[in-house]
């Protein structure tokens, strides 16, 4: 059966769902089954045999496109400003992009993103056949080094549950990995566990952008984590319910580590955050200073976002470490909504007044970059 807390287009095993039946098991709508693109897999992205234009690639893995895989249509897509159009259907995978492949578009050829799944299922205590384990970089399904990078409706899911490996200790399981600067993300989703969404950047002194709109990540604890500048708008953050713990804190939704030279790290702005644990369960965020790092003052802002009950509104802030106070990091508040953000202790989230309220927007945070007026 699959696990009560794995609510996501994916089985246990990473099939995507086609019947009813198994949708209703994980509380989704299931697609159509017999949609369109089962004839047209491209839909209205052309194919092979009339590409649009030369820089595309058509991968799908029923084998009607260029390739069957993603990365080796990466790896064919040598240059710069290459589009990857990605039929229907599960990729099980692990895709990297290094930096030399830069403006990249990938390109789901569905209007609903569950039905384009890039998945694996590796975790940081996964074994490498070379010896050692994966550790949490390498445990990512999808790793984007590479500037300009830009994904329209695909999932990007990583479905390793700790159920099935009671002895592994390293559980962080990576969905996508993104470092590159000038990242955008449009109608994608992030399905995992721990370390669902790890919006990095290629070193410490690297300020790398990146923009989430109308997506959709799931997870329990710190899914939303690194040291980016990132806006989230519009996007929908899905606590789960965790069955190997009898008690709260369930875990945390953001876990930012930005370095202390940026003076912006996260924004969640008109986001919603809903959970399916029970209530007060869930942390709004916690800093992350990494070894890497000891000198990170993690900064992360939510304004004018819906928190539903799951989120602890007493403490809605935990500390990783006892050596890096939340209180001393970059945190505040501002206009939130819902009864995960009613103020009930005094002092407990800091708010921004309305004049730094001026500042904390997308355009502050992405500068000349004007992500949202990309269209696909």
């Amino acid at each position: 059966m699959p696990s009560p807390h794995l609510r996501s287009p994916l089985s246990r095993r990473g099939l995507l769902l086609a019947s009813a039946g198994a949708a209703a098991a994980l509380g989704l709508a299931a697609l159509p089954a017999r949609a369109a693109h089962e004839h047209r897999p491209f839909g209205r992205y052309g194919s092979p045999a009339a590409r649009r234009t030369p820089g595309t690639l058509y991968v799908d893995p029923h084998g009607r496109g260029d390739f069957t895989t993603v990365q080796a249509a990466v790896h064919a897509a040598d240059g710069t400003g290459r589009t990857l159009v990605l039929a229907p259907g599960v990729y099980r995978e692990t895709v990297s992009v290094d930096a030399t492949r830069t403006q990249m578009t990938w390109i789901g050829a569905a209007d609903d993103p569950r039905a384009v799944v890039i998945v694996y299922d590796n975790a940081a205590g996964t074994p490498k056949p070379g010896g050692g384990t994966h550790g949490t970089s390498g445990s990512a399904t999808t790793t984007i080094r590479a500037d300009g990078f830009t994904a329209h409706r695909i999932t990007f899911a990583n479905d390793w549950l700790r159920a099935d490996h009671p002895g592994v200790t390293g559980t962080q399981a990576v969905a996508l990995k993104v470092m590159g600067d000038r990242s955008a993300f449009h109608h994608c989703r992030f399905l995992g566990h721990q370390d669902t969404l790890y919006a990095d950047t290629t070193a410490l002194t690297v300020f790398a952008r990146q923009y989430f709109s109308h997506c959709y990540a799931e997870g329990d604890v710190d899914f939303v984590f690194g040291r980016a500048t990132a806006v989230f708008e519009h996007c929908h953050f899905r606590t789960l319910n965790r069955t190997d713990l009898s008690g709260a804190p369930y875990g945390f939704v953001f876990a930012p580590s930005t370095a202390a030279a940026n003076p912006r790290g996260y924004l969640a702005t008109r986001c919603r955050i809903t959970s399916e644990a029970p209530d007060a369960y869930y942390k709004l965020a916690r800093p992350w200073v990494p070894s890497s790092d000891p000198t990170a003052r993690p900064s992360l802002v939510v304004r004018d976002t819906w928190l539903g009950s799951g989120i602890d509104a007493v403490a809605p802030y935990a500390n990783m470490s006892n050596a890096f106070p939340w209180q001393e990091q970059r945190f505040a508040e501002y206009r939130n909504l819902g009864p995960g953000a009613r103020v009930t202790v005094p002092g407990n989230r800091p708010r921004l007044t309305d004049e730094q309220a001026e500042s904390a927007t997308r355009a502050a945070y992405l500068g000349d970059w004007r992500p949202w007026k990309q269209t696909c």
